[in-house]
């Protein structure tokens, strides 16, 4: 499966689990890819977010989730470098999104029920990798603020037709919120908090269940 059929199959998948996988893609992207014309400034600011981010081995917190009608969902997150990620949401919603260096799953813990995805194939890759490669055209506008650096993404290969913008604190480049956009203008917001770096992981936060995915997946075929 290449890039665009991933797109694809991203683009075909339900609201949901477009939100899900999109909103843990904006982490991938949060060092921000210098924009085809951005300013030599603009391309400097980029290249310290990217810095910043690149440099944070480990890290943990919490998010609220804002869904598009005014849903409002919450969890934790946890990630490791190279090409691990985990979002955990509370309760009642049963969702799991994991990462495990190989493969991204979207699970319903509930229905167990698995999507899964290369995760090469998936703007995470970018993320987990030891360091941020800039090298893209992704970024749409980067606009520096007093308080707040934002910066707005979009490409069809990755994204389909959805754009990601994510807001950034100028003084420590930290990520403070991300919005997902659809084709529709309809928008999906994450705000994480309560943030730790340097934490260490059991390796089972990042496991992946294959035995029960491809027998699922099976299944239903």
């Amino acid at each position: 499966m290449d890039r665009f059929e991933t797109a694809n199959r991203f683009a075909g998948a339900s609201p949901t689990r477009r939100a899900m996988l999109a909103g843990a893609a904006a982490f991938a992207l949060a060092a921000a890819l210098p924009a085809p014309h951005a300013t030599a400034q603009n391309a400097a600011m980029a290249q310290k977010i990217a810095d910043h981010f690149s440099s944070v081995k480990t890290m943990t917190g919490e998010f609220v989730q804002f869904g598009p009608r005014g849903e409002q969902t919450g969890g934790k997150f946890f990630l490791e470098r190279p090409g691990r990620i985990r979002f955990n949401y509370e309760k009642p919603s049963p969702m799991r999104v994991i990462s495990d260096g190989r493969s991204v799953v979207i699970g319903n813990m509930k229905l167990r029920t698995w999507d899964i995805y290369p995760l090469s194939k998936t703007p995470l890759a970018l993320l987990l990798d030891d360091r941020i490669d800039l090298k893209g055209k992704m970024v749409r506008d980067v606009k520096e603020d007093p308080d707040l650096i934002t910066i707005k993404l979009g490409d069809k290969s990755v994204f389909a037709d959805s754009t990601i913008t994510m807001m950034f604190d100028p003084k420590t480049y930290e990520l403070r919120q991300w919005t997902i956009t659809d084709n529709q203008g309809k928008d999906t917001s994450v705000m994480i908090f309560n943030t730790q770096a340097g934490v260490k992981f059991e390796k089972s936060v990042f496991e992946i269940p294959y035995d029960e995915v491809h027998k699922r997946n099976t299944n239903n075929k």
